[in-house]
């Protein structure tokens, strides 16, 4: 046999045996073989405790204290900005929209909330009282820089 069959037999035969470690990781991950499609987990309930959590970077968009099941965003109505918008946040009590999403994509200060800000999810999320699946390691900027010799 010559040594370009051999080495494509030997790529072949790591190629399979990486296939089916990363098969076993992801069954392990996923509790089914791959060719299944097993149903989700229950969803757990929202963290509804209504305080402000610390953000854990500058610019990070901060979370959604409260539940939001059922809340309707689409292009005519934002249930968010019944207490979240300048005019109701004194009766709310809530914060108001940062005057960051008043802002278009030119720089243009705009009057009503900015249409590339207006779907909240897409950054701020509600939390759950989940385990992480994955170790995490993250340090906060202000712990980094204390622990930094000087």
């Amino acid at each position: 046999m010559n040594a370009v069959i051999k080495s494509l037999l030997l790529a072949a035969a790591i190629a399979i045996a990486g296939a089916a470690a990363a098969e076993d990781l992801i069954v392990n991950f996923r509790n089914a073989p791959l060719a299944e499609n097993p149903s989700a987990p229950p969803m757990s309930a929202q963290i509804d405790r209504d305080l402000r959590q610390v953000r854990n970077y500058p610019e990070q968009p901060p979370v959604i204290p409260h539940k939001i099941e059922g809340y309707q965003i689409t292009s005519n109505f934002n249930k968010c900005l019944t207490c979240h918008a300048r005019a109701a946040t004194g009766e709310s009590q809530a914060p108001m929209v940062s005057v960051t999403h008043f802002i278009d994509r030119e720089g243009q200060i705009l009057a009503s909330v900015s249409p590339r800000r207006y779907f909240c999810n897409q950054c701020h999320v509600p939390q759950y009282p989940v385990e992480s699946p994955v170790e995490n390691t993250f340090i906060d900027i202000d712990r980094l820089l204390a622990a930094k010799p000087r």
